[in-house]
C-alpha cells in the first residue's frame, strides 16, 4: 500500500490507496480556514463474496 499498490485478497476485497487532492478546511475551533496538502488516503473496496455475505 505505501508504494501504491493494491492489495486483492479473494473473497473478501480490495484495499489501496488514493490520492486526494488539495483542499480548504476550518478549524472547528477558531473557525480559522486552513490548507489542507494533497495526500494520499486509504480505500476499501468489499468484494462480490463477503457482500452477499452481509446482506
Amino acid at each position: 500500500l505505501a508504494k501504491g499498490d493494491a492489495v486483492r485478497l479473494v473473497g473478501f476485497g480490495t484495499f489501496g490507496a488514493r490520492q486526494r487532492a488539495a483542499r480548504m478546511a476550518r478549524n472547528p475551533r477558531t473557525g480559522e480556514k486552513i490548507q489542507v496538502k494533497a495526500m494520499k488516503v486509504p480505500f476499501f473496496k468489499a468484494g462480490k463474496e463477503l457482500k452477499g455475505k452481509v446482506k
